[in-house]
């Protein structure tokens, strides 16, 4: 089976999570029929900002306004079998685990937790306070995987990209793609 993946990039810090995520994906080609992108303007922002350009233009992948309800994988007919949040703003948390579907990444994400498919939050944010935690519960109880973008370091990761990478492999371990990364007592 072919995964069909829509990613939703917000406005958190962590932008570099959403560029490997993208960069792995093409990687993966062979194991993806599509992938569908929802990038907020603050997203752009902070991308800009944080990787000094604008390079997530350079994707192959189908943009779509965050207002753009006609997307295929606002609806479960179209089969979208997982959804990404990298990075997932606190907001974003908030209003999937409320059930607010006012843009199209809370309705897609409302339609992968209805039609019980992948959804994983790639939550930046530190500290949490205790209605983070609470919504992440929610989330989780509701069938979405909460993926907090903390790093691992028994790969001895030497770049940030590389530390970053420690994630986003789990992220796609947890979406079903079948990757080449470091594996503990191997």
């Amino acid at each position: 089976m072919k995964h069909k993946i829509v990613v939703a990039i917000t406005g958190a810090s962590g932008s570099v999570y959403a560029k490997i995520l993208l960069d792995k994906l093409i990687q993966s080609s062979d194991q993806i029929e599509d992938v569908s992108i929802v990038m907020s303007a603050n997203a752009k922002t902070v991308w800009e900002t944080e990787m000094g350009n604008q390079s997530y233009t350079n994707y192959p992948f189908r943009f779509y306004d965050k207002l753009n309800f006609n997307a295929p994988f606002a609806s479960g007919s179209a089969k979208y079998n997982c959804m990404i949040v990298v990075p997932c703003s606190m907001g974003t948390l908030g209003r999937i685990a409320a059930g607010v579907s006012d843009d199209l990444v809370t309705r897609a994400a409302d339609v992968v937790l209805k039609e019980r498919r992948r959804l994983i939050l790639m939550v930046r944010e530190t500290p949490y306070n205790l209605i983070h935690i609470k919504n992440m519960e929610i989330v989780t109880l509701a069938g979405g995987i909460i993926c907090p973008c903390s790093p691992s370091y028994y790969s001895q990761p030497q770049t940030i990209e590389e530390a970053a990478a420690t994630v986003v492999d789990r992220a796609l371990d947890l979406a079903g793609i079948d990757i080449s990364s470091y594996r503990w007592g191997k």
